[in-house]
């Protein structure tokens, strides 16, 4: 079953943010471990969440997997994403569409926090 990803961020009214999330995308696909990957924002960029799975859908993907880029489940992800995904399983019937968890609660994010402190402090100490 060919599988497609939609790494699916807010939007921005700043540019580069929402470049930094294709830059991200990228960074996934390049990894090779899909086969098709995509970007979507739910506000303020483009392409939305609709256009990001039709893309993957005439690339033939069978099974889709919303990985939100978001830190926290907080009212997008659990009032706006899920109504999204509701209306795509009816547009693409016979796709299997699924959401991974968000960034919370992932153990790499704790040492990530550590290491931007470290290098703040390391900053701070040379323009000291």
């Amino acid at each position: 079953m060919k599988t497609g990803i939609v790494v699916f961020a807010h939007g921005s009214s700043i540019a580069s943010a929402n470049e930094a999330v294709r830059s991200l995308t990228a960074v996934v696909a390049q990894a090779g471990q899909f086969e098709l990957v995509e970007t979507a924002f739910l506000e303020l960029a483009s392409p939305d969440l609709e256009e990001a799975v039709t893309r993957l859908r005439e690339r033939g993907a069978e099974r889709i997997i919303v990985v939100p880029y978001f830190l926290t489940l907080g009212i997008h992800l659990q009032r706006d994403l899920p109504r999204l995904v509701e209306g795509l399983r009816e547009q693409h019937p016979g796709v299997e569409i699924a959401v991974a968890d968000p960034l919370d609660g992932h153990p790499a994010l704790a040492q990530i926090v550590v290491e931007r402190a470290q290098k703040a402090l390391a900053n701070a100490g040379a323009a000291g």
